[in-house]
């Protein structure tokens, strides 16, 4: 089931901004919960992969039964491993509006997505994890234009757009498939790769 509670809580246990730039971190740097100013104990490794997935997996806003499915899906690739999981995770429709920067947060991306307002190849796709593939365009309709935060965002004359992807008003393409370096957040996909594997 998909987290639904406070997010500056999650973003705090794992001491990283998990959402974004629509998320107002305070206190980014003390964990939540009435003991979080107390001293913290030594990390096992165990604890650390353990951390390390579940800051992965609200990171992309996913469940646990979506984020082991795409574990088993790069342990199948001849690929690295841990390479072939974060492709996949940003090749996620929902994830391409984001970095495309048609959305502010992946949370407001996903739910672009899911009422109909994304169009891919022309055709509108209301599935999320639905993965994108090299050459295919991506846009958006115009009544998602016409929201004043995503007309806002259109606006904006140079955007930040991910590397793998170009953008032209409202109608974005991936030129290529994702590179590890040019995914920006702080992901140790090694920890994830061996949490999997015990």
């Amino acid at each position: 089931m998909r987290y639904t509670g406070p997010k500056n809580r999650l973003s705090r246990r794992e001491g990283v901004d998990l959402f974004g730039k629509g998320n107002r971190l305070r206190r980014l740097n003390v964990p939540p919960g009435m003991h979080g100013q107390k001293g913290t104990r030594k990390m096992s490794e165990y604890g650390r992969q353990l951390r390390e997935k579940q800051k992965v997996k609200r990171m992309y806003g996913l469940s646990e039964k979506q984020f082991a499915k795409y574990v088993t899906q790069a342990q199948k690739s001849r690929a690295n491993t841990g390479e072939v999981l974060i492709q996949l995770l940003e090749r996620r429709l929902d994830n391409t509006i984001y970095r495309l920067g048609f959305a502010p947060t992946r949370t407001s991306a996903r739910q672009l997505v899911s009422h109909a307002h994304v169009l891919v190849d022309g055709k509108k796709v209301n599935i999320p994890s639905y993965l994108i593939s090299e050459g295919q365009t991506v846009a958006l309709d115009i009544k998602a234009q016409n929201i004043p935060e995503i007309k806002k965002l259109l606006d904006i004359e140079t955007p930040e757009v991910a590397g793998w992807l170009e953008r032209k008003a409202a109608v974005g393409r991936m030129k290529s498939y994702p590179k590890r370096n040019e995914i920006t957040e702080p992901i140790s996909e090694q920890d994830i790769v061996e949490y999997y594997s015990r």
